[in-house]
């Protein structure tokens, strides 16, 4: 008995060292376990930079004439089911949703503590506003075009082979090569995920330095967080300015936003995760819409290229690299961006359900905030509703 008891004390001693060492090789572990699944408040442990508000705030109409006939809509959820709104917003512990159309809010919905001036993390939504800012940054020459090298903006990179062939389009299209290991899998996998260190980590520039090359650049398309952040660091190697300030001066001061928005840095003064740590109201994500409705367009000024807004709301002949859903999403100039039907519509989307959806052919924003999210994709028959268009799910 005694040594049996000896061999479990070993056991244990071995396991605990094992872990003590695992830990003090990466730190970032520590949180990964305290905090597991980030959730909408997980942002707030980290350093936040403020984007600040413009001036004057555009305001959509408030008719005083809400849809509420939007309630009993039948739409899909994640199951197939079909369900009133009402209930899809119930079952998806949704926080807001929030439905404009021709700069008309013609349906709000809120759960307990949320309004529409609610500051919420929209996780990889945060990947489409890296979107915008290159668009600009190439208008403004201080990019030159998506076929440099990443390393000619980050010569640091230039330590590791896995960047030499590696382009801009190829971060833009999410075919850099670079590995990168997903949260799917089981609780183990996912603690050791890629996911999770570019999202707890103090240190996304170390991280980024040590990742490997697992195919030739510009072939395989690979849904990951590496390539967004990597450009935001090349944005701010081109411009001379920080994501928080370069997006403040030509983006969010310019469109009418109400509040301040921010971004998660990986430490103070550090890089922001442009992939997935951007914080943002839901009437000022719907100005973003808004923008993109007008191609780019505030007023009179041109806030970002049209043709970049037309390019990243369309893949026109290219071939869908990926294919989500009923609809067929596939991410495009780090969009999401419907294949499936008379579309034109597309989408910035995040983890649990967070969403901007764009329909230019109705004039339709929606914006979601959720817990977890309903699933499926009910915002295409919800515009084609408003307009009186037809609207028919596919057949399975």
């Amino acid at each position: 008995m005694k040594t049996f008891k000896k061999i479990l004390l070993t056991v244990f001693l071995l396991i605990l060292l094992f872990a003590v060492i695992l830990f003090i090789w990466h730190p970032y572990l520590i949180r990964v376990l305290k905090y597991r699944t980030p959730d909408a408040e997980t942002y707030k442990i980290f350093p936040q930079a403020t984007v600040h508000k413009s001036d004057a705030a555009f305001h959509f109409i408030r008719t005083g004439k809400p849809r509420n006939d939007l309630d009993t809509l039948h739409v899909l959820d994640g199951t197939n089911q079909a369900i009133t709104l009402k209930d899809y917003i119930k079952t998806g512990k949704i926080n807001v949703f929030l439905v404009i159309r021709n700069d008309s809010i013609l349906y709000e919905r809120y759960a307990g503590g949320y309004t529409d001036s609610t500051l919420t993390t929209i996780f990889s939504g945060a990947k489409s506003m890296i979107s915008i800012m290159i668009g600009q940054a190439l208008a403004a020459g201080k990019i030159r075009s998506l076929n440099d090298k990443v390393t000619d903006y980050i010569p640091e990179l230039k330590s590791n082979p896995a960047f030499n062939e590696i382009i801009l389009k190829n971060l833009v299209d999410m075919k850099s090569g670079l590995d990168f290991q997903d949260a799917l899998g089981g609780i183990i996998k996912a603690f050791l995920s890629d996911e999770a260190k570019y999202y707890y980590t103090h240190d996304m520039k170390a991280e980024l330095m040590k990742v490997k090359l697992v195919n030739k650049p510009g072939t395989v398309w690979k849904y990951k967080s590496i390539d967004p952040i990597l450009l935001g660091w090349v944005l701010e190697k081109a411009t001379g300015k920080s994501v928080t300030q370069y997006f403040e001066e030509n983006t969010w001061r310019k469109i009418g936003t109400e509040y301040n928005a921010t971004w998660g840095l990986d430490h103070k003064n550090g890089l922001a995760n442009t992939a997935s740590r951007f914080q943002v109201t839901a009437i000022d994500f719907a100005k973003i819409g808004r923008l993109y409705l007008n191609k780019g367009k505030y007023n009179q000024t041109q806030v970002v290229p049209e043709p970049w807004v037309n390019e990243s709301g369309s893949i026109g002949t290219e071939k869908p690299a990926s294919a989500k859903g009923w609809q067929k999403s596939a991410h495009h100039y780090l969009w999401w961006i419907p294949q499936t039907g008379d579309n034109g519509d597309y989408a910035a989307e995040g983890m649990l359900g967070q969403r901007l959806y764009i329909d230019p052919k109705t004039n339709t924003i929606i914006v979601q905030f959720a817990d977890h999210g309903a699933g499926n994709y009910p915002y295409r028959k919800i515009s084609r509703y408003l307009a009186g268009l037809p609207f028919s799910y596919p057949k399975n």
